[in-house]
């Protein structure tokens, strides 16, 4: 009854269990009062029973939401220094993401060396320079790089003719190498990229920074290009003298030089030169096969891995806000999401602290 003061109706309760003779006795144990207390007692026992598990279930709600939160990302800054910082420690996080993959960290980088240790090499067996050496193309350079007047003692020209009609070819593997090696590079830019999780969240930053990586490294195969076939060139350009000095004299290098100049050279004589040449051309090979890796490794993988973003970077410097803006281009529902997860994440915190707080006091 509402109109029944609670003060009042406990008195008459506990007067009522102190006369009445079947309750006198239990009138300590009697009553809503001691009810109360019991019942208090009771929730008190199965609160605390329960605080390991809530705590427990906290927790890991907890972590869910961090994980969740990490895995979306960190809010875009305001302004625009907050911009290109935030910018920058995501490209730095590509960057080091890519170079793992060159030095070993991360699988990939080993893909080059595969390249220098059975691509490169099996391109220049492939070469047939037994085709360049045939007796009928030896007989026709010697005796058309005599012109007019035959050679005095040896087949200089005709020798280099030939020389350099065989290292020509190599240009073909070692241009091969070095599109193989950009190739490769390439792959682990877009290996880097979806591994790189900070650009999964911008589309736009992940475009721009894939193609200004892949342009860096269009540059350095260029580069690389230049210097690997000049290593060649310089080889047919410039021919080592002591190999053929050290060479054994031949009594029939001179030939009759009575008879015609097609018939000059006996076969044996021309033998010899392909023999020789081969022999020269193929420690020239040796020598490339360790010198072009080198050449390729310098121009294009230490580039990669010194100076990939550093003309993004300078461009990056010199943009305005909007631009800035537009590279962090975050999809809204994305960052309701983090703003509501955020929001809770706060409140099971706060749950966490005053469970913590009551579960020490007890």
């Amino acid at each position: 009854n509402k109109s029944v003061d609670m003060i009042a109706a406990r008195r008459r309760e506990r007067d009522y269990f102190n006369t009445t003779p079947e309750y006198r006795h239990l009138t300590e144990r009697m009553g809503s009062e001691y009810l109360g207390k019991m019942l208090s007692k009771h929730l008190e026992v199965v609160i605390k029973s329960r605080i390991p598990g809530l705590q427990s279930l906290i927790t890991k709600t907890i972590s869910e939401l961090e994980t969740e939160l990490s895995r979306l990302g960190k809010p875009v800054a305001a302004d625009a220094g907050g911009k290109l910082y935030m910018i920058m420690e995501i490209c730095r996080a590509f960057d080091q993401t890519f170079k793992e993959h060159l030095d070993g960290t991360r699988s990939g980088g080993e893909k080059i060396n595969s390249v220098f240790d059975n691509q490169f090499p099996a391109a220049i067996k492939r070469l047939q320079f037994d085709k360049h050496l045939s007796m009928d193309n030896v007989r026709k350079l010697i005796t058309e790089a005599d012109g007019y007047q035959p050679h005095l003692i040896a087949p200089e020209q005709g020798y280099r003719r030939l020389i350099e009609s065989c290292l020509v070819s190599i240009r073909g593997p070692a241009e091969a190498a070095v599109d193989a090696v950009h190739s490769i590079l390439k792959d682990l830019i877009h290996k880097s990229m979806g591994e790189t999780s900070e650009l999964k969240q911008y589309p736009t930053l992940r475009v721009e920074v894939s193609g200004a990586a892949v342009d860096s490294l269009d540059r350095m195969r260029d580069e690389s290009r230049k210097a690997t076939l000049l290593l060649v060139d310089m080889e047919s350009g410039y021919l080592t003298v002591d190999f053929f000095r050290k060479l054994p004299q031949d009594s029939e290098k001179g030939g009759n030089p009575t008879h015609s100049i097609f018939d000059r050279y006996n076969d044996a004589y021309l033998r010899r030169i392909g023999s020789n040449v081969l022999s020269y051309v193929n420690m020239v090979c040796a020598g490339l096969r360790n010198s072009i890796p080198k050449s390729i490794v310098y121009c294009q993988v230490r580039e990669a891995k010194r100076s990939l973003l550093d003309i993004f970077f300078t461009e990056l410097g010199q943009k305005e806000m909007g631009k800035l803006s537009k590279l962090l281009d975050e999809d809204p529902a994305v960052q309701q999401r983090r703003t509501s997860i955020a929001k809770r994440l706060e409140l099971y915190r706060s749950a966490q602290t005053d469970i913590e707080a009551v579960a020490w006091s007890k």
